[in-house]
């Protein structure tokens, strides 16, 4: 078993045991996996209803008795470069690059096609496609005509779609075989043609010192799966291993004098061939058990191997090396120069002393046999070798000392990648200790805001859900993260409820009926809301009485939520409450005036659809109430620049609230219920597959205790807004990022309430996968 890392870098977190079942190399792209096995069955698995712990086989192909040594997807052409270099720019189109990439195969239109090829152990390439009506075209392909033994191989793409595969038959006095594969689709048939591309040696089968020394080549990899270019081969010996890394590149073919004097080559002219050249290779290492590459797509735009200072210990830059004595080195991608080092409890050994001079121990040590490094580089799976998955966390600054300002801008430049791509941040909260989130939060919004109107408003919720997740890592914020889940709700409910408007006719201006209340109710300032509603055509509001009743449980979160702020107001001057930074936002208590607008105008139609509150008086006007101290406080706040203090009048009136109306309970989501944020005291964390990880972390402080609901007490569908009892008897499923829970199954049946479930069948509101919980969850 490994133990805590000693320094350098890297860190173990957890581990967990597993019991597999059979062999299979697997690979994820969204809501499908890839497996195939031993017998050359290869299975395509999907979510069922897009849950990330329920998993169902739909379709698949076969190579029967064939083993398959390659699997993966066909590349959709999507590939965003990062700019490691200037990451201190302000603009993200100068961060990040969208880069020309051909998918591998394009439907009508220029969709690009799902699928996956494979490569088996005799040298046959296979290649599935999926159409859209579900049907699945299979092609099977010799790479050459001399069919040979495959004993390692891997796949990659190229900018133009054309696929390359690397092949070897794990001898280092073979060459390694690289091949052009081309899919098509023809007369609704899948079509392979492939073509040989130059092979070469490893050099060290052609170092006299070294000659015959390696006699395997055990492991082969592109560097990445969009660089077909650059190949990092292993060859090892049973106690010892070298790593090269090579590349592919265009070289002028000389011409003889005799030729030239004939037919001169002038400029561009001259012949051109692909050679392969070697860039870098390691003195003898431990025997090297597994290979984890780095899936950043960073732009490198020195060729000669010199990365600035500033950015030679970025973690995308490094690939992880496992070895048989237990331990794990991050060695530069290119130049394989030691980044950072890892050693299990069984390893201890100081990093210069020579690997031929280390004592022979009695048994076989615990080490990795496969390996895959997070996104971001920042985290380390492996399955050792007695079949336990371990976690381990590799520092942004590679175990190397740098300011704290340095760190902070690595961290901030993963982060605004994640925001821009939609890939998930996780491994990057393992880095983010407590002190750190309220600089990371301000400065991702500072980022955020110097970019162009039209990319902030895509960027708009997704930023909201990343602030939560940086904010659940420090006590001194935790209150915000429930600001930030009801600002994703209120976003939601502000567009879903605006999609509803229909304009009264059809030959109407540009601007939809929402935009018109948005513009309406930023121009009138009156508190008055009667005086609101006769600025606008009440005709564009016109919904069925069915619709509007069935929106009552997400009207009523708008009126309790207005209450529950105005209500706050007075004890303005206490950040850890929840909903205090509502007081200052002057669009989302825009978004409030606009809605309770509306719900004003439904309310005449259909009176049953309005906010139920209590109130003292029964002549007491409510929503009038609630509009006009909501106007008054959003006035002060309206300019972001030039934001004010409310007046002692509407302070006073505030505090009369709780006089007249019942102030709500807010059912907040859980605050602390996620594993990253005790994983910040560096301790060891065992785990087992389904069951909890009842972990001990930082306990929630008191003054939060009226916010977050007790074991045992009434739960709620917090997506539906109904209450589900102490016990849900329904099947229920939760948000792996934020823990909101809602319903499986929906028990409506009205267009507009399905018209808001749809939009959170695959992901939650704040962009979280799904899993299905078990009964009468706790």
């Amino acid at each position: 078993m490994l133990g805590v890392s000693q320094s350098d870098g890297v860190q173990v977190l957890c581990c967990i045991w597993l019991f597999p079942l059979f062999s299979c190399s697997v690979i994820v792209t969204g809501s499908r996996l890839l497996s195939a096995d031993a017998d050359g069955h290869i299975k395509c698995w999907s979510m069922t209803d897009h849950l990330a712990n329920s998993w169902e086989n739909t379709v698949g192909s076969v190579v029967e008795g064939d083993p398959v040594v390659a699997l993966s997807w066909l590349h959709n052409g999507v590939k965003l470069a990062l700019h490691v270099e200037k990451s201190g720019a302000s603009n993200f189109g100068e961060k990040f690059s969208r880069v020309k990439f051909s998918p591998s195969l394009t439907l009508f239109g220029g969709k690009p096609m799902e699928g996956w090829i494979a490569v088996t152990i005799s040298g046959l390439v296979t290649v599935s496609l999926l159409k859209p009506n579900g049907q699945v075209l299979t092609a099977t392909e010799s790479l050459c005509r001399l069919r040979c033994r495959v004993a390692l191989a891997d796949v990659a793409f190229t900018g133009g779609g054309n696929i390359v595969v690397a092949t070897s038959d794990g001898s280092s006095t073979s060459p390694v075989q690289f091949y052009k594969v081309c899919v098509s689709v023809v007369n609704e048939k899948c079509k392979i043609d492939t073509e040989i591309l130059p092979s070469l040696f490893m050099r060290c089968t052609t170092d006299p010192a070294r000659k015959d020394k390696y006699p395997a080549i055990t492991h082969l990899k592109f560097l990445a799966r969009d660089m077909s270019e650059q190949v990092l081969l292993c060859a090892s010996n049973q106690n010892n291993s070298i790593v090269e890394c090579w590349s592919l590149r265009k070289e002028g073919l000389p011409v003889n004098n005799i030729f030239q004097q004939i037919s001169p080559v002038v400029g561009d002219k001259q012949p051109m061939i692909l050679k392969w050249r070697i860039l870098s290779a390691t003195n003898d290492l431990d025997r090297v058990s597994a290979v984890a590459l780095p899936k950043l797509p960073i732009s490198l735009t020195n060729t000669d191997l010199k990365v600035a200072n500033d950015t030679k210990f970025f973690p995308g830059l490094g690939l992880a090396l496992a070895f048989h004595d237990g331990s794990v080195h991050i060695v530069h991608r290119l130049s394989l120069q030691m980044m950072a080092v890892f050693y299990g409890s069984s390893s201890q050994r100081p990093v210069d002393e020579p690997a031929l001079k280390r004592p022979r121990t009695a048994g076989p040590l615990v080490h990795f046999k496969a390996m895959q490094l997070s996104w971001t580089s920042l985290a380390l799976a492996g399955v050792d070798s007695h079949g336990k998955l371990s976690m381990l966390r590799i520092s942004p600054s590679m175990g190397h000392v740098l300011d704290m300002n340095m760190s902070l801008r690595h961290l901030l430049f993963l982060l605004e990648y994640c925001m821009v791509t939609g890939y998930d941040w996780w491994d990057i909260l393992l880095h983010v200790q407590p002190s750190m989130v309220q600089n990371l939060v301000e400065k991702l919004h500072e980022e955020y805001m110097r970019q162009n109107a039209a990319l902030q408003q895509v960027l708009s919720t997704r930023i909201v859900a990343m602030k939560a997740s940086l904010c659940k890592l420090s006590s001194s914020t935790i209150a915000r993260v429930c600001d930030y889940h009801a600002k994703l709700f209120l976003i939601a409910i502000s567009c879903t409820l605006k999609s509803l408007l229909r304009p009264h006719f059809l030959n109407t201006p540009d601007k939809s009926p929402g935009d018109r209340l948005t513009e309406i109710c930023s121009k009138i300032t009156d508190v008055d809301i009667d005086k609101v509603m006769i600025n606008l055509k009440t005709e564009e509001f016109v919904l069925e009485m069915t619709t509007l009743q069935s929106l009552q449980q997400l009207i009523q979160w708008v009126g309790d939520f207005v209450l529950y702020l105005l209500a706050s107001l007075p004890n303005q001057g206490s950040p850890v409450r929840p909903g205090h930074s509502f007081l200052r936002d002057g669009a989302s208590l825009g978004m409030f005036r606009e809605l309770m607008v509306v719900i004003r105008i439904w309310g005449l139609l259909k009176p049953s659809c309005l906010p139920v509150y209590t109130a003292t008086s029964d002549t007491q006007d409510s929503m009038s109430l609630l509009f006009r101290l909501l106007t008054k406080l959003w006035l002060c706040c309206r300019e972001e620049n030039h934001i004010t203090e409310p007046d002692d009048a509407l302070i006073d009136e505030c505090c009369l609230l709780p006089s007249q109306l019942l102030i709500p309970n807010i059912d907040w989501l859980p605050i602390n219920d996620g594993i990253i944020s005790k994983l910040q005291n560096k301790q060891l964390v065992r785990l087992q597959f389904g069951k909890a990880p009842g972990l001990v972390g930082h306990t929630v402080s008191s003054q939060f205790d009226a916010f977050v609901r007790a074991p045992g007490q009434p739960k709620i569908d917090h997506l539906r807004r109904l209450h589900l009892g102490a016990y849900p008897t329904e099947e229920c499923k939760s948000c792996t990022r934020c823990g909101c829970v809602t319903m499986l199954k929906s028990p409506n049946k009205v267009t507009a309430v399905k018209q808001w479930e749809q939009r959170w069948i695959k992901n939650c509101l704040c962009g979280g996968l799904w899993r299905k919980m078990p009964l009468s969850y706790s």
